[in-house]
């Protein structure tokens, strides 16, 4: 009995050290700082107060910005639901190397930095810019049309930045449905559009409804995009936290509006836990406390006609095709999805493949390039200014790749080998950094980091990047060991094998791959954040992505295109190495 006792306490304390790193980085670098900046905004000098939501709803200005903040995110997130699907769905129905094709190409767009991107789109739309010398060639205008700094403009960039999100989101959940659903429904006399609509696509609508909740909430925290694309009539409330901040020193009026930009966050995910349930996210049925079905059965019968009359419009088009195309495999993909699919790959990679020649040309930044030449290269090489960035930018990188691993590591293997109590709360937690918007990370980072002066140090950054980055270490590292085969470490053990020995020659060699794997994640998650590092690096040793922002937000020049292209090229060798050890964890 005593001995029982001895090994249920050992595990309790084996249990306490894997997850109490991770716990404790959570609550001191990300509870603690945003509670801080929330209670700023009811306590002031003279203790409680709310002088600061009285201003804050004093006047309509700032309601109007949350308003238009919310059509950006709302149009944003329909628009990438929309398009996101068909490529989604060609991915999860496609042949293992054409899907290793499209795959790359919309992780590579994932992590292509979002400032490479907007600049990008600036060139693209700018007077001299590609559309407008292209429309003027071809006689459809006169005159350069006015193309950036309106809501069509910060439409595009936050569609081209959150697209690949939405689509990794839905191929998570589509991945998982068995495709043999479709065919026997096809056995049972179902026509193929029928069989889309009414069993493929109710199987789908958790990720669906996952990547819609992902977008709207990333995108109601941006303020790259709408900075850099719009005008007065498109700021975003993060631009209104960062005024306060960095203008004012307003703290109490930023926690105001950080406490009215979190509560919004929070009601859209009380809806979607109220309405699917949060475990919906990852393909997991609704829970049992879900609303009662009576409640919605109006809505689930005009929803089935919906999809009924969907699925006849399908199949009626579908019979105007020939025979040979009408009747081909249902998980064969159509010339018309991959001519889609492609096309829209193509929109969200070329912007920022145009920086790629215009980096070399002797015309600066107007198109078509002129001449060819290396001189922008060679200026910022030359440029101590952006070789610290470089230099600091892989410094920070490397740290939060490793802290990330040490800490998140230990705790997927918690997550995924022990029975503790509380699993999904404490899943929820550790991904909370994905939900809060990253604009209210930062700036309570900001506030804590100038108490504690760690404000313009690298560990102060490594601290901030490995609190975003350490959520994308779990996940990675959990798929990982679901699919790893337990019984290699009992038959070591059988062996004779010591729990270390194990780990070292048995569950360390196979998990080596996924390791790196998530350490590159954690790694292209830090060398491309730009809103903590907006903050901590206090104007001074600024990294790659401040640098970047500063260089574009106060001059345009040729020397930023040169920038662009090697960050895209830096991130697509990241992309493949990470490929290619995926590939060689799965094979093990």
């Amino acid at each position: 009995m005593a001995a029982l006792r001895t090994i249920s306490r050992r595990l309790a304390w084996t249990r306490a050290a894997m997850g109490a790193p991770l716990i404790l980085l959570l609550v001191l670098f990300l509870v603690y700082p945003v509670g801080q900046l929330l209670l700023l905004s009811v306590y002031g000098d003279n203790g409680f107060t709310l002088a600061q939501y009285r201003q804050l709803f004093a006047s309509s200005v700032y309601v109007d910005v949350l308003l238009i903040t919310l059509k950006i995110s709302l149009v944003t997130t329909l628009v990438c639901i929309a398009t996101g699907y068909p490529i989604a769905y060609l991915i999860s129905v496609a042949g293992k190397d054409r899907k290793t094709t499209l795959l790359f190409w919309v992780l590579l767009s994932f992590w292509t930095s979002f400032l490479v991107r907007a600049f990008a789109w600036i060139v693209l739309l700018g007077r001299n810019g590609v559309i407008n010398k292209t429309l003027i060639s071809l006689g459809i205008i006169s005159s350069p049309a006015s193309l950036l700094y309106n809501f069509g403009s910060v439409l595009v960039g936050m569609v081209n930045a959150l697209l690949p999100l939405a689509v990794l989101t839905m191929l998570s959940v589509m991945e998982n449905i068995d495709r043999t659903l479709r065919r026997a429904a096809a056995t049972l006399g179902a026509r193929p559009g029928m069989a889309f609509w009414k069993i493929y696509f109710p199987l789908s609508l958790p990720g669906v409804a996952a990547a819609g909740i992902m977008v709207f909430v990333t995108a109601i925290g941006f303020f790259i995009v709408p900075a850099l694309l719009g005008g007065r009539r498109e700021t975003m409330i993060t631009q209104l936290i960062i005024d306060q901040v960095q203008q004012t020193m307003n703290w109490g009026f930023a926690g105001a509006i950080s406490v009215l930009l979190l509560l919004v966050v929070l009601i859209v995910f009380a809806a979607y836990d109220r309405l699917l349930g949060l475990s919906s996210m990852t393909g997991a049925s609704a829970p049992r406390n879900a609303a009662p079905s009576r409640v919605f059965a109006p809505a689930q019968r005009a929803g089935d006609a919906l999809l009924t009359l969907l699925g006849a419009i399908s199949d009626g088009v579908l019979r105007l095709l020939p025979s040979r195309r009408r009747d081909r495999n249902p998980d064969q993909a159509g010339l018309g999805l991959r001519a889609f699919v492609w096309t829209m790959l193509l929109v969200i990679s070329a912007p920022t493949i145009l920086m790629i020649p215009l980096s070399f040309g002797t015309g600066g930044l107007n198109w078509p390039p002129q001449g060819f030449t290396l001189h922008w290269y060679e200026t910022v090489l030359n440029s101590p200014v952006w070789t610290q960035a470089l230099l600091r930018s892989l410094l920070v990188g490397i740290g939060t790749g490793l802290l990330a691993m040490l800490i998140g590591t230990p705790a997927a293997f918690l997550l995924v080998r022990s029975d503790i109590p509380g699993k999904a709360a404490w899943l929820a937690f550790i991904l909370s950094p994905i939900v809060v918007p990253r604009m209210i990370i930062a700036v309570g980072l900001f506030y804590v980091f100038a108490r504690m002066g760690l404000v313009g140090s690298a560990f102060g950054l490594i601290l901030g990047h490995t609190v975003v980055a350490v959520p994308y270490v779990v996940m990675t590292m959990m798929a990982v060991l679901r699919n790893y085969d337990t019984r290699l470490d009992h038959a070591a053990q059988s062996l004779g094998a010591r729990p270390l020995a194990t780990l070292r020659y048995v569950t360390f060699p196979i998990l080596g791959a996924g390791m790196m794997s998530s350490f590159l994640f954690a790694f292209a998650t830090s060398f491309d954040e730009l809103t903590i590092a907006l903050f901590a690096t206090g104007g001074l040793n600024a990294t790659l992505p401040k640098q970047f922002w500063d260089e574009v937000t106060l001059q345009v020049s040729p020397a930023i295109a040169a920038v662009s292209t090697c960050l895209f090229v830096f991130m697509g060798l990241l992309i493949f190495v990470a490929e290619r050890l995926r590939r060689r964890a799965a094979a093990r």
